[in-house]
């Protein structure tokens, strides 16, 4: 150990993210060799340009916006943002989602961030299927948790079972991404509803809610009429974090948000918590230009 940083960080270091590592490799090669002749498959960065609609609203929000444009904001997020990703959860799930359910975030990695800061104790664990976004461990490892892996059957999907195996009294949380990264594979409602019974099973027998953490950044980049389940109108401890940077094309804006199920007895608590982690984890408050202009794209996407 070297004594300059934490242990812990040390150790890290030596494990640290081979996806960045590749980014980072990449455009070295675009340098040397020319960007039309490198393919740079690693972090997912947009190629395809925002949806003019985006260009659009900014132009508008700078014209006409006055003098606290960029002042701070509150930390759960700009009201209108919150209250237009209310309204898209509540038209598409059938739930009494509202903006007192929903928190902005800087990307989908601070809305993870925030929610294990909120419900983790020191030694809780987080589970995670495998194979799963690198960076998981790591977000565990920064509130105290430790991240425990369930593996997949042999086509990438959810086996209950194992989970089942994988839960004790310290399990706090299941990360479920999906449309995954990096497998690609859509979990069909059949197998997200086994899993949210394992949960409610396990819940109810160690006293204290399992949180089911839907990461969902890739939820639109599905084809052939596939569709992704929403797993908030299957468990009621259901809890939705995204972002908007595959969506929109917007990933270095990081723009996220959290969504907690109004069907959680006490929700507001639970709203309390991860406005705090907002704030003491330095977030303070996604983008605010960003925020602004998300009420005024008219559900534009990215075309891939």
């Amino acid at each position: 150990m070297s004594h300059l940083i934490a242990d812990a960080v040390e150790a890290s270091l030596t494990r640290s993210s081979w996806i960045r590592q590749m980014f980072e490799e990449g455009a070295r090669l675009k340098a040397q060799h020319g960007e039309a002749n490198v393919f740079d498959f690693s972090l997912g960065n947009p190629i395809a340009p925002p949806p003019a609609a985006v260009d659009e609203a900014l132009q508008a929000v700078l014209r006409e916006a006055g003098a606290g444009l960029h002042r701070y904001l509150p930390n759960a997020g700009l009201p209108e943002a919150r209250a237009h990703v209310a309204g898209e959860l509540a038209a598409a799930t059938g739930l009494p989602y509202g903006p007192e359910h929903v928190v902005m975030t800087c990307g989908a990695a601070g809305a993870l961030n925030i929610v294990l800061k909120a419900v983790l104790n020191p030694g809780d664990e987080v589970i995670a299927l495998a194979p799963y976004f690198v960076e998981y461990g790591f977000y565990a490892q920064n509130h105290g948790g430790k991240l425990v892996t369930v593996p997949t059957d042999e086509a990438f999907q959810p086996d209950a079972e194992a989970l089942r195996a994988a839960i004790t009294p310290r399990t706090r949380a299941l990360i479920v991404n999906s449309p995954n990264n990096p497998t690609g594979v859509v979990y069909p409602a059949a197998r997200l509803q086994a899993l949210a019974d394992v949960l409610r099973e396990a819940s109810a027998s160690y006293g204290r809610p399992i949180y089911l953490l839907s990461d969902e950044p890739y939820r639109h980049l599905v084809f052939d009429g596939v569709e992704v389940p929403w797993v908030s109108t299957l468990y009621a401890h259901a809890l939705i974090l995204t972002s908007y940077s595959k969506d929109l094309g917007l990933a270095g804006e990081r723009l996220g948000f959290v969504a907690v199920n109004p069907r959680i007895a006490g929700h507001a608590q639970l709203m309390d918590a991860l406005v705090l982690a907002n704030r003491v984890l330095g977030f303070v408050n996604a983008p605010a230009l960003v925020q602004r202009i998300l009420p005024l794209l008219g559900g534009a996407r990215v075309d891939v």
